[in-house]
């Protein structure tokens, strides 16, 4: 049926990358305010159109390279399915239903999903064939999936939050082009992905060694920070920090040692391991932060 073929268009396993707009209500105490979370939904729906109409245009733009990859070949637009004029189509409408739900949230949500897509149109057309900038656009999405999902509700975001998530965003983006030169796609790799001529193995282990030591390191000094002690009433979230040591580790084990991380969203919704140290962490946050609605 052609409306599965629309479905895998719009990618909706990758909208566990919109995720990070709750972190800002979680980390503020404040997920357990049904108001506030419904709020938080809303502006989740908002960046799920808008990723989904971004996936839909790279697919038209990079409909002749995904027809020389061994995977993306089979994608929709790529194989045929979906023709680009059906396919503009979807990408007009899906950002007419991203100004809808983001006209019924703050005018600085709508500010954040604005430069969202913005950057994610010069990573379409130009940013993501230049050596390193790639991976900060990558990075800049994530950035402004926190600031939205903050200002949605008119609540503040911890420097730390921000710097913790523009080192796991870069080790993500890091590891998505390890896989890609890795990878069992080896066959006219620049054809596939043009800027991947500009990396090469041993330069972009180098780059996700920084990354992922920057992530535990941010999220680590996070959990002590003056300002997450003031808010939790309590030094106790620095011990959330082995999950996160052990999903950097376990996330660069699947990479180094199955050459899996071309697609950080499988990793993320397929591995057991991550799937229950990721519900680890988040139970273990919820409990340290909502020790006194829990009755602890």
């Amino acid at each position: 049926m052609k409306i599965i073929r629309y479905f895998e268009l719009i990618r909706p396993k990758q909208w566990v990358k919109n995720l990070f707009v709750f972190a800002p209500i979680l980390f503020a105490g404040k997920l357990m305010d049904l108001p506030m979370l419904l709020v938080n939904i809303l502006a989740f729906a908002a960046f799920c159109c808008v990723s989904s109409s971004v996936y839909v245009l790279n697919d038209i733009i990079d409909v002749e390279s995904d027809r020389v990859h061994k995977k993306k070949r089979y994608r929709p637009i790529a194989a045929g399915y979906i023709s680009v004029s059906q396919a503009k189509i979807l990408f007009v409408i899906l950002i007419a239903l991203t100004a809808v739900l983001s006209s019924m949230l703050p005018f600085l949500f709508l500010i954040a999903i604005s430069a969202y897509l913005v950057n994610n149109l010069l990573y379409s057309f130009k940013i993501k064939n230049v050596v390193l900038l790639d991976v900060f656009s990558i990075s800049i999405g994530f950035i402004l999936r926190v600031i939205a999902g903050a200002v949605a509700i008119d609540v503040s975001v911890s420097s730390w939050m921000i710097i913790t998530t523009i080192f796991i965003s870069l080790f993500l983006g890091i590891s998505k082009r390890r896989a890609e030169l890795s990878g069992p796609n080896q066959d006219n790799l620049e054809k596939q992905r043009k800027v991947l001529s500009d990396y090469d193995v041993v330069f972009v282990d180098q780059l996700n060694t920084i990354a992922a030591t920057g992530t535990i390191i941010s999220y680590a000094l996070y959990t002590v920070s003056e300002k997450a002690i003031n808010a939790f009433h309590s030094d106790k979230l620095i011990y959330t920090t082995p999950f996160v040591l052990y999903g950097i580790f376990r996330y660069l084990y699947l990479l180094h040692q199955k050459n899996l991380g071309e697609s950080p969203t499988q990793i993320v919704t397929k591995d057991i391991p991550i799937i229950i140290n990721s519900l680890l962490w988040l139970l273990a946050c919820a409990v340290i932060i909502y020790k006194e609605k829990f009755g602890f």
